[in-house]
């Protein structure tokens, strides 16, 4: 169980995270003037990184435990599902986000700006998605717990 607390806990912390990101942080990032962006931008990525990194390795970290040491009440696929879920973001903050980030280091761009705020919606479901699954795997859990005590 205290896998399945932490599982839950990175990916509700991640998907609060993504949800704030994306419909204030994102879009505020075209009203910083042009002249201070390039070092808006820099900062963004060096401050963000460790807030981000960090649960995004426990919850990769606690999806491939959950595949190898899974609780009975747990079905297989869920646990693949949840794992597929971490997949498609770590691909989409890699091969899209990043690379926006990137050139928006550069200067401020609005196609590249808007790519962001479009690209990042892929992150924002599948965060979604992927802390309902945790939540499920907790709810399979303890109703199976608690049919024993009964």
């Amino acid at each position: 169980m205290p896998l399945l607390l932490v599982q839950a806990a990175a990916s509700l912390y991640l998907m609060g995270l993504i949800w704030l990101i994306q419909i204030v942080h994102y879009p505020l990032m075209g009203q910083v003037s042009r002249e201070t962006f390039t070092q808006y931008e820099r900062l963004h990525s060096r401050w963000i990184t460790p807030i981000v990194a960090v649960p995004m390795l426990i919850e990769l970290a606690c999806c491939i435990l959950l595949l190898v040491n899974r609780p009975p009440a747990i079905p297989a696929w869920l646990t693949w599902c949840g794992l597929a879920l971490v997949v498609v973001i770590w691909l989409s903050t890699v091969l899209l986000q990043m690379p926006c980030h990137t050139r928006l280091s550069q200067g401020f761009d609005v196609n590249t700006h808007a790519q962001l705020v479009s690209t990042n919606w892929i992150r924002t479901l599948a965060w979604s998605a992927r802390a309902a699954v945790a939540m499920v795997m907790i709810y399979l859990f303890w109703k199976s717990t608690a049919q024993v005590i009964e």
